[in-house]
């Protein structure tokens, strides 16, 4: 059932009868993203748009994996310094995605595909109370750069990719430039405002399209890679 260029089966396209037929052999991939400030360079939802640019990805390559609408909101209580961001929270990010892949039972599994590190903490809880439940779930986010975790050089690069007419080349400036780690104490306290005023973390410089293809297409591989363990077994 792993096909290679077919077309996605997108979950906004289908009835319910035309699903109904093959839900039972078939992954749910929801992309889980954010609504928050990315910088003076780019937009709101770069989050969002690389988590379904990556699950995309994924539902052309595999025949059973029906894609469904992104989960545009999630954590980002960091980001609460810029106009613009828009958070529910970790409870509600956690209640939200847990209550979702639960409506999800007419599926083999769910694929949760993040593209907000301030996701991770309420999706591995929820992933691990759904699992307790005996409900298959997964959880996958791209990896990157810890000295340039935000708005810096990979995410405008992967922007450019994907969606040039929206980033702001010209705006771009240089933000903090220090491991994730090391300013995690600071952000804890007073938020991503008291690290970084412009809201990046990392350094814009240098990015470019064909850059920003080689990071899309590293990450799509990775996702590919981990799906091949949430393949479900064709049931009849």
């Amino acid at each position: 059932m792993t096909g290679s260029g077919h077309r996605p089966r997108l979950l906004a396209r289908l009835t319910w009868p035309e699903l109904s037929r093959t839900a039972t052999d078939s992954v749910l991939a929801v992309p889980v993203g954010s609504t928050e400030q990315h910088g003076p360079h780019l937009p709101f939802t770069v989050d969002t748009d690389i988590a379904v640019a990556l699950a995309e990805r994924l539902a052309r390559a595999r025949s059973w994996v029906v894609l469904a609408p992104p989960v545009h909101y999630g954590s980002s209580g960091e980001h609460a310094g810029f106009p613009g961001t828009l958070s529910i929270g970790q409870e509600a990010t956690e209640l939200l995605l847990t209550e979702l892949v639960r409506s999800a039972d007419a599926f083999a599994a769910v694929a949760l595909i993040s593209g907000h590190g301030g996701n991770a903490v309420p999706l591995r809880r929820a992933v691990r109370r759904l699992r307790d439940e005996g409900r298959r779930v997964y959880f996958w986010e791209p990896a990157g750069d810890p000295a340039d975790s935000h708005a810096g050089r990979g995410e405008t690069s992967a922007m450019l990719a994907l969606r040039p007419g929206a980033v702001r080349p010209h705006e771009a400036v240089r933000g903090d430039t220090r491991p994730l780690a090391d300013i995690l104490p600071a952000l804890r306290t007073g938020g991503l405002r008291a690290v970084t005023p412009s809201g990046v973390l990392g350094d814009p410089a240098g990015a470019d399209h064909e850059e920003g293809r080689r990071l899309v297409d590293h990450w799509a591989a990775d996702l590919l890679a981990a799906s091949a363990r949430w393949q479900p077994t064709v049931s009849g």
